[in-house]
């Protein structure tokens, strides 16, 4: 997790390894069409300071193959390998009222499914599998919850909060040392 994004950027993708010795480079892209983190503009570092011209080139394997212009070699991707692309938000589209970015739910209340408060969501993760939200809780530390219907059966973006329902055994199999709250 990166420290201090600036407000207003959202994360579209991670730069991976190399491809090749010229300056290609693979891109874990987290747009709903993978292509697409080539056409929505001017992406950013966290700070919003250093900015990236990405041409996308193919596509393989759950990544993208891009260009980014002035990367010429193997050595210059290698230095830019997990850096996060973000994008300022302005320029993505408009969320329906039952719609959300992974990033709107960073810092929401989460509650049980009884209305006992558990803790906040840290970030929404997604190791290839699916996405899990990260939830720091007083009582069992960081824990991950599948993101999904069945464990997340509520959001509630207006109401900053979101409602989780863990499998059984999740919350006993967690961090015996409570880590708090960030």
């Amino acid at each position: 997790m990166q420290n201090q994004v600036k407000a207003g950027l959202i994360p579209v993708g991670v730069i991976g390894a190399a491809r090749g010795l010229k300056g290609d480079m693979r891109v874990k892209s987290y747009t709903a069409a993978p292509k697409s983190i080539g056409s929505i503009g001017v992406l950013f570092d966290a700070t919003g300071t250093k900015t990236f011209d990405l041409k996308v080139i193919g596509q393989q394997k759950g990544v993208v193959l891009v260009r980014i212009k002035g990367v010429e070699d193997r050595s210059a991707v290698d230095a830019l390998k997990g850096q996060m692309l973000y994008v300022e938000r302005s320029v993505l589209p408009a969320t329906d009222e039952d719609e959300f970015y992974f990033s709107d739910l960073q810092g929401l209340d989460v509650e049980l499914v009884d209305g006992s408060h558990f803790g906040k969501v840290i970030e929404v993760e997604d190791f290839g599998g699916g996405p899990f939200l990260e939830v720091a809780s007083a009582n069992h530390g960081r824990v991950l919850i599948p993101f999904t219907k069945a464990c997340v059966p509520e959001v509630d973006i207006q109401g900053q909060r979101v409602v989780i329902d863990p499998p059984d055994g999740l919350l006993e199999a967690g961090d015996p040392e409570p880590q708090g709250e960030d």
